[in-house]
C-alpha cells in the first residue's frame, strides 16, 4: 500500500524511527512529504517540501487563508493556493493510497487535504507532540477538531494518549506501538565491570547534571566505575564543567555526537544505562526513550525515572531501577544499589528477553501493518 510518510525534516538521520517507515513500511512502497528538505536522500524516495519559497499569489492571499484556517481549524499550518495544489498533485502522481504522518503536529497540516482526497490518514504521536506542543489551548483545540478527521492514532507510549485525554483529546481507533529497536543488530557483547553510560541530547528534560552528579556520588569508592556520556546540546559544557568541579573527568567521558554504530558498540559493552528524564519547564517530555529500549536489547540494567512511558518499558527490581523525577538521592542511591546487586547477570538476561519480547521492531512494524490495514478494510 503507498504511503506517504510525513514528517518535519527530511532527511535526520537521528530519526531512525521515521526512517525505519520510510525504508520498511508496506515493503518500503513509500513516498515523503516533509516540511523541510535537507538535500540528502539516503532512500531514494520521491519527495514533497511543504515550506518552498511561496508564490506571490500565495503571498497577497496569505493573511485570507491564515485567518480562514485558524477560524476552521484553529491552526494556520495549513497549506493553501498553490503549496495546496502541488502537494495534492503530488499524491495523485505517486498514487499515494494512505498517510502517515509522523507526530501529531505534522498530522494537522494534512488531515484537512487527506480527507479532501480521500485518502485515510493516521498519525504517531511520540513525545513532543502530545506534552509541550499542548500547552496551549490553541493547539489543544487544533488537535480536538483534528481527531474526527483522522482514521486512527499510534502512540509510543500510554502515557502521551493519558496525557493527551487529559485535555479532552481522545480518538476511539488509538494503539500503543513503541518505536522498537532491531534486536539483531543491538545485542549484548562483552560487558566492562561498573561500565555505565548516558545517551541523548543535553537538554533539560534528560537532566544530565543530576546523572553526572549521581554517578560521581555514588562511585566515589569506586575508582574502576566509568560513566560514557554520547550526545551535545546545550548543557553539555554545563556537564564538562561540573565533572571538573567534582574532581570526577578521570572517571568520565564526553563523546558528543556520535553515529548509531559508535552508541551501539557502547552499550553492547555497558553494564548500566543512566536516564535522569524529567518533565522541562516548558511541558516536554519523553513518549518511551528508544535509547532505554537499545539499552535493554543490548542487556543493560537501567536506572531512571518514573517519568512518561519509562515505567511501561523497566520492570523495577527486575530489569532496573527508577525514581521519582528530580529525586537526586534517591538516583543516587539506586546507581549504587544496582552496582551492588547479586543478580545483575540475570537482570542483564532479563532485560534483553523483554527487548525481544515487547519492542523488536519487525514485530512493531508488522503490528502497525496490520492496524492500518484492518482499519480501512
Amino acid at each position: 500500500m503507498r504511503t506517504a510518510i510525513v514528517t518535519g525534516e527530511y532527511y535526520i538521520g537521528g530519526e531512525t524511527f521515521i526512517n525505519r517507515h520510510i525504508q520498511h513500511l508496506f515493503g518500503g512502497d513509500t513516498v515523503v512529504v516533509c516540511g523541510r528538505f535537507h538535500g540528502e536522500n539516503p532512500y531514494d524516495k520521491a519527495w514533497f517540501a511543504r515550506r518552498e519559497k511561496p508564490s506571490t499569489a500565495d503571498l497577497l492571499t496569505a493573511p485570507y487563508w491564515m485567518l480562514h484556517n485558524r477560524i476552521v481549524h484553529n491552526t494556520s499550518r495549513l497549506p493553501f493556493g498553490k503549496a495546496k495544489r502541488d502537494l495534492a498533485d503530488f499524491l495523485r502522481t505517486q498514487k499515494v493510497e494512505l498517510i502517515l504522518a509522523e507526530f501529531g503536529t505534522q498530522a494537522l497540516a494534512m488531515a484537512p487535504i487527506a480527507n479532501e482526497l480521500g485518502l485515510p490518514i493516521f498519525t504517531y504521536f511520540r513525545g513532543t507532540d502530545a506534552s509541550k506542543a499542548i500547552q496551549t489551548e490553541r493547539m489543544r483545540e487544533a488537535y480536538r477538531r483534528m481527531m474526527p478527521r483522522l482514521e486512527g492514532v499510534f502512540s509510543v507510549s500510554q502515557f502521551l494518549l493519558d496525557n493527551l485525554a487529559k485535555h479532552g483529546i481522545r480518538h476511539l481507533n488509538s494503539t500503543v506501538i513503541p518505536s522498537g529497536v532491531d534486536v539483531r543488530q543491538f545485542v549484548p557483547g562483552q560487558k566492562q565491570p561498573l561500565n555505565c553510560l548516558a545517551v541523548g541530547r543535553f537538554v533539560e528534560k534528560k537532566a544530565p547534571l543530576t546523572t553526572l552528579r549521581s554517578f560521581a556520588e555514588a562511585t566515589h569508592d569506586l575508582p574502576d566505575a566509568h560513566l560514557d556520556f554520547i550526545g551535545d546540546g546545550p548543557l553539555l559544557e554545563d556537564a564538562k564543567k561540573l565533572a571538573n568541579d567534582l574532581d570526577a573527568m578521570p572517571r568520565v567521558s564526553f563523546h558528543g555526537s556520535q553515529p548509531h554504530a559508535f552508541v551501539r558498540g557502547k552499550l553492547a559493552t555497558a553494564q548500566f544505562f543512566l536516564q535522569h528524564s524529567i518533565t522541562a519547564s516548558n511541558g516536554n517530555t519523553e513518549g518511551l526513550p528508544t535509547a532505554i529500549q537499545e539499552a535493554m536489547a543490548c542487556g543493560c540494567v537501567t536506572v531512571s525515572t518514573r517519568h512518561a512511558g519509562i515505567p511501561e518499558a523497566i520492570d523495577e527490581g527486575s530489569t532496573g531501577w527508577l525514581v521519582e523525577e528530580h529525586d537526586a538521592a534517591g538516583f543516587t542511591a539506586a546507581i549504587r544499589h544496582a552496582m551492588q546487586a547479586p543478580d545483575l547477570p540475570e537482570m542483564a538476561i532479563r532485560a534483553r528477553q523483554v527487548a525481544e519480547q515487547r519492542f523488536d521492531n519487525d514485530v512493531l512494524l508488522k503490528k502497525l501493518e496490520a492496524r492500518i490495514l484492518a482499519t480501512i478494510a
